[in-house]
């Protein structure tokens, strides 16, 4: 008997038979960069219209940060790049390790260290100055915007964009998916009203892009990357925000964030449920 392998295989339980011959025949420019990038073009879009162009941060009346909320985050920030990857996993394009969600554990872990870091970066330079509870605040306000940028940016676009250049090899995968989220992530901060004084707010945002960028495709975890985006964006655009939000924040602050993790939450029990990486034996 020939020796046997093992190789790693995502499949969708649900999937219907003619499904992959359909998405095969697609072309993979339009399924892995035209739609991942159209998805992009139109949360930038949202964005700007219901956040950047109200100076939502600045008054984040109830109305406008629910509407936002549910809308530009959770509908087009997160579902949406959902709906895109379940047919990148029924082909085989990418799987549950690639996009982040990994185990438990691992996240707590992944998590935890990034969380000492993070607050460790905060001791030394926060901000506003020794006021922790207005950066924490801060933090708050931002994270559902933080969780539509790495579902956007890195979980849909990054990994899509390795598996359109995937034949070059890992390093040049690496590479074009570090530069394109980079700039993406860069390009979105003025749609969302991220106001720099005296600096420019588009170089110091792909920076901060290619930072995360840099962590992501290290780290490979969607939770502790949303760490790193939130509290990168208050170090960032901390004169975006209302200092009246920084000292009482309102209870729709909190709701916000909340609906945003759950949401996370449910799309990753939902992708576990049904995108199991599966070890399989292949012949030499």
């Amino acid at each position: 008997m020939p020796d046997e392998q093992l190789k790693t295989e995502t499949r969708d339980p649900m999937e219907n038979a003619s499904g992959p011959q359909i998405l095969e025949s697609r072309s993979p420019v339009i399924r892995l960069l035209l739609i991942p990038f159209l998805v992009y073009c139109a949360w930038v879009l949202e964005s700007f219209l219901l956040e950047g162009n109200n100076h939502l941060f600045l008054n984040p009346e109830p109305l406008g940060l629910a509407v936002y909320t549910l809308v530009g985050c959770v509908l087009t920030g997160m579902i949406i790049p959902v709906l895109c990857i379940h047919k990148a996993f029924v082909t085989g394009a990418v799987n549950m390790f690639q996009i982040g969600f990994r185990s438990v554990r691992r996240t707590v872990l992944a998590c935890f260290l990034t969380g000492i870091l993070g607050y460790a970066a905060v001791v030394i330079m926060n901000p506003f100055g020794a006021d922790k509870l207005a950066f924490a605040h801060a933090f708050i306000l931002l994270l559902p915007t933080a969780i539509a940028s790495v579902m956007i940016c890195w979980v849909l676009i990054g990994t899509h964009v390795q598996a359109f250049v995937r034949s070059g090899g890992a390093l040049i995968s690496i590479l074009a998916g570090v530069v394109v989220t980079s700039l993406l992530f860069g390009v979105a901060s003025p749609a969302h009203g991220t106001v720099m004084q005296g600096q420019d707010t588009l170089f110091w945002s792909v920076c901060t892009g290619l930072m995360v960028s840099l962590f992501f495709f290290a780290v490979r975890d969607v939770y502790a990357t949303v760490i790193v985006v939130a509290e990168s964006t208050v170090f960032t655009s901390a004169g975006s925000v209302s200092p009246l939000v920084l000292r009482n924040p309102t209870p729709e602050l909190f709701a916000s964030a909340i609906l945003a993790g759950v949401a996370l939450l449910g799309i990753h029990w939902y992708l576990s449920r049904h995108y199991a990486t599966v070890m399989v034996p292949v012949k030499k």
